[in-house]
């Protein structure tokens, strides 16, 4: 029997730190208490092996909510204080590499669920047992000392400066394709070089408003108030105010609190009003994002700390600066659009499960984080006569539209030959298939499993499957055993080699599950296959009672690897109890 799982699915035996406590030879090896820096011990995935007391204190947490956790998960976020994703994580990349890293710029989750900046220093160690690690030192960030006299103004930027922003800008804002990134990476260069707020109330394609973002330079630090974000009201089509005319598409213009102190000609009005009165800005600058055809919202920068007020001689640079924004929120939105019609296309081409009287059936479909979200990945499941089903899943090399459209070709040429022969061995259909692959169909390579299940004379569910070169269906019994099916491996389609394809009959026990799976679920350009694979069954044991919907988004969220830039396909069922149960 396995011992005690932690987070990543792997045994005490086999892992470097029970969950619940810390290595003692860690401790002995690096003796943490002596170092008055707050120090952190890391095996080589990222877990927390041990802390000292300094860093206990720092991040006002006691050792037992950190050892066995995920460092990155757990404590680390991006300057907004967002939880960043694994393979644009700086410390996880230098940990992972065994390198050496410092950062002076991030935010760490503290006990009481505030975020502190704090610069980190990461360096390799090796642990007790000859296993890597890493150690990382956390200390607070040297602090700017700002000055006091309210009655000197920060010098306005230099013309050199303003070129060299606004190319930074465009730098910035053109390397993402995320409209919540591309936003915060405006504010980043704006506050608190212009201005101490930033608002941005954006248009949906409905042209109603919402105030997207309000962030606040506090302390040296950008905080997003979200209770200044929201719903707007409709933009009036006559209003002469500031932030009406701007999310019209007219020329930027200064504001401040008296421009919005009389009558309120909208609902708009009293808005701004209210964000004036909460922020207390006294001087504001509001201009128009436009994208190549629509107005796309507006940009507000608003000066509360600072002194000196917007004048007419700032407009062109805050013109600049949303034009460049236009640009990139539109190729933001279009990217988007474009990814949620790929997405539903993608999800139209995977068929719908049929109803097996006595068994559970379901699907997993994860599109890859960074492709065009359509690839190779599928599966399928179809009746072939009123006692038997076919299962199959399979991966067409690729991941862009010809993977997809090649996958719906290999898909339905495949429901058309088992159909055409119901009772024929699963390898003879697969044969059928290659030939065709071969000269028919132009994708590359393609693996597969297809299997065909009924009831057998003894109540009990049987499985006659063949593998064409992809990764072994997984059989968990309900009492938590979990093996690999590696009987009837042949060679994937498409190669041109004539070599025997074999059968196999796998006999499923009552209230088992079958998973059959694709390689983005555990594979892992910094680990071996075999490792994946591993952590794929320990999950799937450890999971082996969970309800088959759940057992499934446990096993993505435990196993699928956050480097793997790579589609996933699921298909699982689970046999009923026998009836004498």
């Amino acid at each position: 029997m396995d011992g005690p799982r932690r987070r990543d699915g792997r045994t005490q035996d086999d892992s470097t730190v029970p969950r619940n406590r810390p290595r003692s030879d860690a401790l002995l090896q690096l003796p943490l208490d002596a170092m008055r820096a707050s120090a952190i011990v890391l095996d080589d995935d990222g877990a927390i092996l041990a802390a000292n007391d300094a860093a206990l204190g720092m991040l006002g947490r006691s050792l037992g909510e950190l050892v066995g956790q995920d460092f990155h998960d757990l404590l680390h976020r991006d300057d907004h204080g967002h939880t960043m994703p694994r393979t644009r994580c700086p410390l996880r990349k230098a940990l992972l590499e065994g390198g050496t890293e410092h950062g002076e710029s991030g935010r760490f989750v503290l006990g009481d669920g505030s975020l502190a900046p704090l610069s980190w220093f990461v360096t390799p160690c090796v642990l007790g047992t000859e296993a890597p690690g890493g150690l990382v030192l956390l200390y607070e960030p040297a602090k700017v000392e700002l000055a006091k006299n309210d009655d000197v103004a920060p010098a306005p930027l230099t013309e050199l400066e303003r070129l060299a922003l606004l190319a930074e800008t465009t730098t910035r804002l053109t390397s993402t394709l995320d409209v919540d990134e591309a936003l915060h990476r405006l504010v980043a260069l704006t506050v608190p070089r212009l201005a101490d707020w930033a608002v941005f109330d954006l248009l949906t394609e409905r042209d109603e408003v919402t105030r997207t973002l309000v962030m606040e330079h506090k302390d040296g630090v950008l905080i997003e108030r979200e209770d200044l974000q929201g719903p707007m009201p409709p933009v009036p089509d006559e209003s002469p105010m500031p932030l009406s005319r701007a999310l019209r598409g007219a020329a930027s213009s200064l504001a401040g609190p008296s421009t919005y102190q009389g009558e309120p000609d909208s609902g708009i009005a009293v808005e701004q009003r209210r964000l004036f009165s909460a922020t207390g800005m006294h001087s504001a600058i509001i201009a128009p994002v436009r994208g190549l055809r629509d107005v796309l919202g507006a940009l507000t920068l608003g000066r509360s700390q600072r002194p000196d007020p917007f004048t007419a001689a700032d407009l062109p640079l805050l013109e600049d600066l949303t034009r460049r924004t236009g640009l990139a929120l539109d190729n933001a939105r279009l990217y988007q659009r474009q990814r949620k019609v790929a997405e539903t296309m993608q999800r139209h081409l995977l068929p719908q499960l049929p109803s097996v009287p006595g068994l559970e059936m379901t699907t997993r479909y994860v599109p890859a984080p960074h492709a065009s979200s359509v690839g190779g990945d599928w599966y399928d499941a179809f009746a072939l006569t009123p006692g038997a089903h076919a299962l199959a899943i399979g991966d067409v090399v690729g991941h862009d539209l010809d993977a997809a459209a090649g996958m719906a070709q290999v898909r339905n040429m495949l429901r058309a030959f088992a159909w055409s022969q119901p009772s024929a061995d699963p390898s003879a259909v697969v044969k059928q298939l290659d030939e065709a692959v071969m000269h028919i169909v132009e994708v590359p390579m393609v693996t597969m499993i297809f299997g065909r299940i009924s009831r057998g004379d003894d109540g009990l569910w049987l499985l006659r499957w063949t593998n064409a070169g992809h990764p072994p269906p997984l059989l968990v019994t309900h009492d938590g055993q979990a093996r690999f099916l590696d009987d009837a491996h042949g060679i994937l389609l498409g190669t041109g080699a004539d070599r025997p394809r074999p059968d196999t009959v796998t006999v499923l026990p009552p209230r088992a599950t079958l998973l059959l799976y694709t390689d983005g679920l555990v594979e892992s350009p910094h680990r071996s296959i075999d490792r994946g694979l591993d952590r794929l069954r320990r999950h799937a044991a450890s999971l082996a009672r969970r309800p088959l919907p759940r057992f499934c988004d446990a096993l993505l969220h435990g196993v699928r690897p956050d480097d793997n830039d790579d589609d996933v396909a699921m298909l699982a069922l689970r046999t009923p109890p026998r009836l004498r149960e």
